[in-house]
């Protein structure tokens, strides 16, 4: 009795592999190459004028991307309003910027110039100024020992000591974040210790041209990255204007060359009585981008995602030239679109997943990765049932510096060796089932001076411990980035394979047993 249960348990085994397995390729076997074409021939025309974020061709490509992903029946997430999940962008310019220092009244552009995006509408006045050095706290070396800055105005110079050759913060031959970001960091601990404002000094900017005017007068569109320390208003100072402030007295001359030279001051901390007012007002437009998203809702495992990613945006329209992104990343856009409607046929077949497959197009990515980043610090499901990000950015062409027999018949994966040891099991697993590939983990070579792990989407999930895999062509000359980067370079035979790869190995995260394990530690490296 119980061989003949085993006997059955097996063949009914047996049998659902076998029907999965059937599945898979009917649905992937809808992934054609006269289908990519259609789309990213559209995508990548001349009417989507290079979907630069915040512009109408990001809009129209937005509004292409919802419209299918509802005529294939993808559902929307029921937290947003419709198929977009909308983030906020600004743009500044200032409408007056005005500088005393006792008697003098400061010439913007001449004496000082005041950025837009970092500053506030506000006014300041103060009686003292105080001489801080660098500006920095730190374990290893810091301005502030014994210095009361309450209510005063802090001068600065921009950078960090160093001691025979290496940095006192880092102890390397590598600046800290006191140089980058740096000043944000720096004008956030003058807040912290009650500075009423901040005069500025760069070494290495004694006067101002006239693009650096016109680029602190006013904004490109940014996104507003959410960091919570509050900062104080501030202005940049002209070598003369510094000199004058700081006085003959304390040797400005002296201290400048030492701030080039990156040394630690002879004098820190000094006051001045000196009376000071700063007002800064500007005018903010604010301009709303978008990821796209639909759904296809799994079944026993509905609460749990499976996220395919591709950025939709690129680099614009200049000097009368659209920047077509048919690689960069049309071609990762259409591989989602395309993977979504084979899992909305399967679902209408009822053959669906059994997690939830989430398939999200984001903006801004080329301006930071600003779409995804939006998305992982307020994401509409639970981070921790997020099994897994498969993110794809360029999978359209062949890798021109890829030196190797297997050109044809290749894809490089990127982040196999992080976060979970499932990642490489199941995709290595698909693809020798499936499609055999060549599976190049090159750009996971900690050494990899590109930096390719951090430079796409999927780095937002990983930050935030979701496994991730990065599917990627290689291609980083030739056309990249470049007006040339048109639908008529794309190897579609390649192109299909890659897009049927990726498709098998979300197919196969969907309908397992378990979750992604997270057995392996987040990278601890940043942007």
């Amino acid at each position: 009795m119980k061989k003949t249960f085993l006997f059955v348990a097996l063949i009914t085994t047996a049998a659902i592999s076998f029907a999965q397995t059937t599945d898979a390729t009917k649905y992937a076997s809808t992934i054609t190459s006269q289908g990519l074409k259609k789309h990213l021939t559209i995508i990548a025309g001349e009417e989507m004028e290079g979907r630069e974020t915040g512009t109408e061709g990001q809009r129209k490509a937005a509004a292409y991307i919802e419209s299918h992903f509802k005529n294939i029946g993808l559902t929307q997430v029921s937290s947003l309003k419709g198929y977009q999940q909308y983030y906020p962008l600004y743009k500044d310019s200032i409408i007056s910027s005005s500088l005393k220092v006792d008697d003098y009244t400061a010439t913007y552009g001449k004496d000082f110039i005041s950025p837009a995006n970092t500053n506030d509408s506000k006014k300041i006045k103060g009686k003292k100024v105080v001489f801080i050095g660098y500006g920095i706290e730190h374990a290893n070396y810091t301005d502030y020992a014994h210095v009361d800055v309450k209510g005063k105005i802090v001068v600065f110079f921009l950078g960090e000591p160093k001691k025979d050759g290496n940095f006192l913060i880092s102890g390397t031959k590598k600046t800290s974040e006191w140089t980058f970001p740096g000043l944000n960091k720096k004008l956030a601990l003058a807040a912290s210790k009650g500075a009423a404002g901040a005069f500025v000094i760069n070494p290495s900017q004694e006067t101002f041209n006239q693009r650096a005017i016109d680029n602190s007068s006013k904004t490109n569109v940014y996104f507003p990255r959410g960091g919570s320390d509050k900062t104080v208003n501030y202005a940049i100072l002209s070598h003369a204007l510094a000199k004058t402030i700081v006085g003959q007295s304390y040797n400005f001359d002296s201290y400048l060359a030492s701030a080039k030279a990156g040394e630690v001051f002879g004098i820190n901390g000094f006051e001045k009585k000196l009376k000071t007012s700063f007002a800064f007002k500007k005018y903010r437009t604010t301009i709303n981008a978008s990821n796209v998203v639909g759904i296809v809702e799994g079944s026993d495992k509905k609460d749990e995602y499976v996220f395919v990613t591709g950025h939709y945006d690129h680099l614009g329209k200049h000097d009368g030239k659209i920047y077509y992104g048919a690689d960069d990343d049309g071609s990762g856009t259409v591989a989602v679109i395309m993977m979504a409607e084979a899992f909305a046929k399967a679902k209408a077949d009822g053959k669906g997943p059994r997690r939830t497959m989430v398939f999200m197009t984001v903006s801004g990515e080329e301006k930071g990765l600003w779409g995804s980043e939006y998305y992982s610090d307020h994401p509409f499901f639970p981070i921790e049932k997020t099994t897994v990000d498969l993110n794809i950015d360029m999978i359209g062409r062949i890798d021109t510096e890829r030196k190797k027999d297997d050109t044809l018949n290749y894809v490089y994966v990127v982040g196999h060796d992080k976060i979970s040891s499932d990642l490489p099991v199941i995709n290595e697993g698909e693809n020798n089932k499936y499609t055999n590939l060549t599976l190049d983990y090159k750009f996971d070579d900690p050494a990899d001076p590109n930096r390719i792990y951090f430079r796409s989407d999927h780095y937002n999930f990983a930050r935030k411990g979701i496994p991730v895999l990065f599917f990627y062509d290689g291609m980083l000359k030739a056309d990249y980035h470049k007006p040339t980067d048109t639908v008529d370079k794309i190897t579609w035979d390649l192109y299909e394979k890659r897009a049927r790869m990726i498709f098998y190995t979300a197919w196969e995260m969907a309908n397992r047993n378990e979750m992604l394990k997270r057995d392996k530690p987040l990278p601890t490296a940043t942007r």
